[in-house]
């Protein structure tokens, strides 16, 4: 497994741009076509809402290349405000539908870590 990309960021609405723009990056570079690529960025949007709305207020995402496709992990740190949202359930079908091997980890009851594939 090679690590392409590995981010820390405060979870705020302003930074996600910043974020989809990276994402996009690496999409291409792995040669994802673009349909693939807009789901990603999707993808990685809805999972950094997940964790702001669990009350993280700051997450790393870390990017690698896996079995000839990209595995993503959005991981949580630093508390800040929980704000559960009735969107979280929409984010969450979201992933589910959109990712291969969508997976919420839980901890405390509370989302802690996303991770998910494409291009496998």
């Amino acid at each position: 497994m090679k690590e392409l990309l590995r981010i820390g960021l405060k979870l705020e609405d302003e930074l996600f741009t910043t974020v989809r723009l990276a994402t996009g990056g690496v999409c291409s570079l792995a040669g994802l076509g673009l349909d693939d690529s807009e789901d990603c960025k999707v993808c990685v949007t809805e999972g950094l809402l997940l964790l702001m709305h669990a009350g993280y207020a700051s997450a790393e995402i870390a990017v690698s290349e896996r079995d000839g496709g990209l595995f993503f992990s959005l991981t949580g740190s630093e508390e800040g405000c929980a704000a559960s949202s009735d969107a979280d359930e929409i984010s969450e079908a979201l992933l589910a539908a959109l990712a291969e091997d969508a997976l919420l980890t839980r901890s405390d009851g509370r989302i802690s870590c996303v991770t998910f594939s494409f291009g496998k």
